[in-house]
């Protein structure tokens, strides 16, 4: 490789980490504009692995919107990143795979805020697919692995009796 392509290799991995972290700061800040964004206009989300609904952007930042307000409270933590680079109409680097490990701990909507510790922790595994456009990277395709969830028993919340449930893709 050229010094010239090692460094548009590295420009793009930055610009493709730069929208997962803009991913999970729009579903934690709740800004539902900012998450369709970042998406292409044919783009799609997958989180039946975590309980929840497979479909376009817009759609499944509506239901983000209505099932994120259980919790007030919460933060991605988006790690172990590995990113791998695609052709496209045979032009190098214009698709991108990334394989990224999260932990997501969350608080209930109305508690009294006197303990430190999440109400609900879970973690798995993204896939996300990546595609250039015109206006920079956007994601195409991003499905949530779900691997284990934890909820404290005693608190508000669904399926609350169930302490620990373990789900493998």
């Amino acid at each position: 490789m050229t010094q010239r392509v090692e460094l548009a290799t590295v420009m793009d991995r930055l610009a493709v980490d730069e929208v997962i972290t803009d991913y999970a700061v729009a579903v934690d800040d709740g800004d539902w504009e900012a998450y369709r964004e970042l998406f292409t206009a044919d783009g799609r989300a997958d989180y039946r692995s975590a309980g929840g609904i497979e479909g376009d952007a817009g759609k499944i930042a509506e239901w983000l919107a209505e099932s994120m307000r259980l919790f007030p409270m919460r933060q991605h933590l988006i790690v172990n990143r590995r990113v791998r680079f695609g052709t496209l109409e045979q032009d190098a680097g214009d698709t991108a795979r990334v394989q990224a490990d999260y932990v997501n701990p969350m608080r209930f909507a109305g508690d009294d805020g006197g303990s430190a510790a999440p109400d609900f922790l879970c973690g798995g595994r993204y896939a996300f697919s990546l595609t250039r456009t015109y206006d920079g990277w956007r994601l195409r395709e991003v499905v949530v692995r779900e691997k284990w969830r934890r909820m404290p028993t005693g608190g508000p919340g669904p399926d609350r009796a169930d302490a620990t449930d373990s789900r493998r893709p």
